[in-house]
């Protein structure tokens, strides 16, 4: 008897354009594999390759293939040829009459067959399963693991592509890479009916392919929460760094309807840092992508929805309510609304970086693009703790990694830790009192011209890789003429609105905002996106904890 396949999903597949051999065949199949592998039959050769293009799209695995010498349109050996290019691994059994073995010999060259079988093969027991059962054994041989469910094709240079693999890896979603120019990426293009002149492609768990996804389409279609399943709540946390994960999990865990809202994915910056090492309990350090992935499963468990890819455009007051409106148009309202939008690094201003964006010239995303690194010279720019994370991350395996600082030095901005571990790191090296000046390639980088700032000269070097941490801007242009902001587009808050004693225009309240309460009543901040916060891990979680505390204190006075 056959043993157990891998995996439930893996297929036989029997094509003949006789509909009585085609039930024959399936039958006797079914009798002897059918507890262990799925049974597939098709009665021409374009709707078994329709089939086997189907499937390669949903991940299932294809272990052995029989095909009917004789058909019309496309006889055996022609699609077991195209069949070859969709499932190279899968055993190729052809059924000939015994006046077409010579053909089926000839096939032994052209398509790799494995074997053929002589019509009728009655009793199966002698002639058709010791057959099948031998090539299934060398079949589960052979490496046919199944990747990971969600694949995508795409280019090395090409921005989009970097763009949905970030956005994959950032929200935990196990996917596969495959460079356009590889067998296997041909193979999923063809079975896509792509030429690859649009890339990315991805395709989904349930084999739907989708051409150049933009992030809800892509959040929805690989399992990710998008739409609210309620149209008011308690609290409405927008933003998903550590301020609003922190407040997610305090707030739904002493029991408020809580939604967490994130534009990309859940961990802000400190969820792309390779090391966190100041976080308390983490003596021995943690990635931003473990701490994430922790926070989000703890306010998951407690009850919180966390909705991925949803770009908030308003924020309004409705009497009590408090109404936080979409993109799309749509809205969600609550009682209470927290903001931890975060901050995004700023751009890089010289010639040529726009352009490169993606191809080479990056910001953040040291995690995914890692391993393209290997054995290469990398370029940061930036002096606080994430571009020293990254270069501590990068220089496993880069070749050297050179820190490109405007300051006289790292002290100003960065841990101590993190200096003294750059210094004792002897692929490091730091340039102070540098800048970029331009860029330069053809598709993706290929030069950086770098200007010392206390002489004006300026250097040539080659480059294939620049990641960029400079800087902090808020994501609150979309709160313009609804909370009060800083010059610089922080929110502020508390004793900061009331730096003369007397409330904020418009505050109708009787009593001052609370700590962390913007100008409207019952919207708070918590985070980076503050004026004057602390711009650490730790602080924000803690800011984003005490925020729920003084959201209960609101819904106790309203």
């Amino acid at each position: 008897m056959a043993q157990a396949a891998d995996t439930a999903r893996t297929v036989i597949l029997t094509v003949d354009d006789d509909p009585g051999v085609s039930r024959a065949v399936a039958r006797d199949l079914r009798r002897r594999y059918g507890a262990s592998y799925r049974i597939v039959r098709a009665e021409s050769g374009e709707s078994a390759l329709e089939a086997l293009r189907e499937l390669k799209l949903r991940g299932d695995l294809v272990a052995v293939i029989l095909a009917d010498y004789r058909m019309p349109q496309m006889n055996g050996i022609e699609f077991l040829e195209q069949a070859l290019d969709v499932y190279p691994g899968a055993r190729r059994v052809l059924l000939t009459a015994y006046a077409d073995t010579d053909a089926a010999i000839d096939a032994i060259n052209v398509v790799d067959l494995d074997h053929y079988l002589l019509k009728p093969w009655d009793p199966p027991e002698e002639k058709l399963y010791p057959v099948l059962d031998d090539l299934l054994q060398s079949w589960r041989a052979s490496d046919h693991r199944p990747v990971p469910s969600t694949k995508v094709v795409g280019h090395r240079w090409s921005a989009r592509s970097s763009d949905v693999r970030e956005f994959l890896a950032r929200n935990q979603v196990p996917y596969r890479w495959y460079s356009a120019d590889e067998p296997e990426a041909r193979r999923l293009l063809a079975a896509a009916g792509q030429d690859g002149s649009r890339l990315p492609l991805v395709i989904t768990p349930d084999g739907a392919p989708l051409v150049e996804p933009e992030a809800p389409e892509l959040a929805a279609r690989v399992g990710l929460a998008t739409t609210p399943t309620a149209e008011f709540y308690d609290l409405v946390v927008i933003g998903g760094g550590p301020a609003g994960l922190g407040a997610a999990v305090y707030g739904a865990s002493e029991g408020l309807r809580t939604v967490l809202v994130e534009r990309s994915a859940t961990g802000g910056q400190a969820g792309q840092s390779s090391r966190i090492e100041n976080y308390l309990g983490f003596p021995d350090g943690v990635s931003g992508a473990q701490l994430t992935d922790r926070a989000r499963r703890q306010a998951a468990k407690f009850g919180a929805e966390i909705l991925t890819a949803r770009e908030v455009t308003g924020l309004e007051v409705n009497g009590a309510a408090r109404v936080v409106r979409f993109s799309d148009g749509s809205a969600v309202a609550a009682h209470s609304v927290i903001l931890a939008t975060g901050v995004s690094y700023r751009q890089l201003d010289a010639p040529g970086l726009t352009e490169l964006t993606g191809c080479g010239v990056f910001y953040g995303s040291a995690l995914t693009e890692a391993s393209g690194c290997q054995g290469q010279d990398v370029y940061i720019v930036g002096g606080a703790n994430s571009a020293g994370q990254a270069a501590m991350y990068l220089a496993r395996g880069a070749k050297s990694v050179t820190l490109l600082v405007r300051g006289e030095s790292l002290a100003a901005s960065m841990s101590h830790y993190l200096i003294q571990q750059i210094e004792q790191a002897p692929n490091i090296s730091v340039r102070c009192g540098t800048a970029v000046d331009a860029a330069h390639g053809t598709g993706h980088l290929e030069r950086l011209t770098l200007r010392d700032l206390a002489t004006g000269r300026t250097e040539p070097v080659d480059a294939q890789w620049l990641f960029v941490f400079i800087g902090a801007a808020p994501r609150t242009d979309w709160l313009d003429g609804t909370v009060l902001r800083d010059e610089r587009g922080f929110i502020l808050a508390g004793p900061d609105l009331t730096p003369d004693g007397r409330p904020p225009a418009g505050w109708e309240l009787d009593r001052p905002p609370y700590h962390l309460e913007t100008s409207v009543p019952g919207v708070f901040v918590a985070g980076d996106a503050r004026a004057e916060s602390a711009k650490r891990v730790a602080s924000a979680v803690g800011e984003g904890a005490m925020a729920v505390m003084l959201v209960h204190r609101y819904l106790e006075q309203s």
